[in-house]
């Protein structure tokens, strides 16, 4: 047996006693007054200030703001790590010349796998749409990271005392004194909105019924893995533009039954751990797929718009 069809037959298992214990699931939605933010992608321009404003607010090494107007970084596909919270990525424009922009961070979701692998409570969806990390909480385990469908918690592996996960803060403290985060403020052109998310989800289907040449007839977010906080909008399908294809149900609905399992049933934790995996597992070659694809897809060295 293959790694694959190891990942499968174990994956059958935890799924097959995610089933036995449906009953138990309890269904999450959304707070009823959460924030969110609304990425229209076809009115980005790269131009990577998100990226700048996040580490300032994030006090992450400061770097000039020139340096973020480099485009040879849109050569690979990036992703966030633990001293870059966002990261903006280049692709080619469907059926036209020229590329489009997508902004990737934690997407804080309202369901989260990463809270419900977190065996601590270290990672909280708060009522205002933001999923808390506690460091001082947090025992390093790093399922988080397995558990996650979009591969964003993030390590600190050089730190060798105190080791956080890290990703996109949605900079909490800030909406807490109803400011917006800093991605959102500086943007130049207004690709990011920041609002209540029903009223952003109102937005994007007025936009696409005005503009349905402009748009795809799909906001992303809005029912993946049980709805995020970060939504977005787009001209071409977003697989091309890197984004995961990913079913209505959170996989926090599939390990927390699976743990319900565990515990009621003393079942090994070897489903549990393997389920996580596949996810992983699953992402990674999604991810690698559209690495693949990217660099394909991308314009000649010093071509970029």
């Amino acid at each position: 047996m293959d790694r694959r069809d190891f990942l499968k037959t174990v994956g059958a298992v935890g799924v097959g006693i995610a089933a036995a214990d449906a009953s138990a699931s309890t269904a999450v939605h959304a707070p009823p007054d959460a924030f969110g933010v609304l990425v229209d992608t076809t009115a980005c321009i790269g131009c990577r200030k998100c990226e700048w404003a996040c580490n300032q607010v994030n006090k992450l090494p400061v770097q000039p703001l020139e340096e973020f107007e480099n485009k040879d970084v849109f050569a690979a596909m990036r992703r966030p790590d633990a001293g870059n919270f966002t990261v903006v990525n280049q692709w080619a424009r469907e059926g036209r010349e020229g590329n489009v922009w997508a902004k990737v961070q934690c997407l804080h979701c309202n369901d989260p796998a990463c809270a419900s692998a977190c065996l601590v409570s270290a990672l909280e969806k708060q009522p205002n749409g933001a999923v808390k990390y506690d460091p001082w909480r947090c025992m390093g385990c790093r399922y988080c990271m397995v558990a996650c469908p979009f591969q964003i918690p993030a390590y600190q592996y050089q730190d060798a005392l105190s080791p956080e996960v890290r990703k996109c803060t949605f900079c909490i403290e800030r909406i807490s004194a109803g400011e917006r985060p800093g991605c959102v403020e500086i943007c130049p052109v207004e690709c990011l909105i920041y609002g209540k998310r029903d009223e952003l989800l109102t937005l994007a289907h007025e936009r696409i019924g005005a503009y349905p040449g402009r748009y795809v007839d799909h906001v992303y977010g809005e029912h993946e893995v049980g709805g995020t906080s970060w939504l977005y909008l787009a001209g071409q399908p977003f697989p091309s533009l890197g984004f995961p294809e990913l079913g209505e149900q959170s996989p926090a609905r599939i390990t927390e039954n699976i743990q319900h399992g565990i515990f009621r049933r003393f079942i090994a934790p070897i489903a549990l751990y393997a389920t996580l995996a596949q996810v992983m597992w699953l992402g990674s070659r999604k991810d690698e797929v559209a690495a693949a694809a990217h660099k394909s897809e991308q314009p000649g060295e010093g071509h970029h718009e």
